[in-house]
């Protein structure tokens, strides 16, 4: 699936869960207490410029988020 085909799909999928009524929705709520980025990157071995392209962030992003600016 292209990345063009996968970002339709996942639009699509928002438009059929807006449209749906209350009682035929099902809606899960995930609480993550943090994610220590820059500990992930540093056992991956790569740089933050390598990561951030893994993972397909900016690079910017990926600094504020291990620095804790942004989730």
């Amino acid at each position: 699936m292209s990345a063009c085909d996968s970002i339709l799909q996942g639009l699509n999928e928002t438009l059929v869960y807006l449209e749906a009524s209350v009682e035929d929705s099902v809606t899960h709520q995930v609480c993550i207490s943090s994610v220590d980025m820059a500990a992930i990157r540093t056992w991956t071995g790569l740089s933050q410029a390598q990561f951030a392209k893994n993972i397909e962030v900016a690079k910017g992003g990926l600094l504020n988020w291990e620095h804790g600016r942004r989730w």
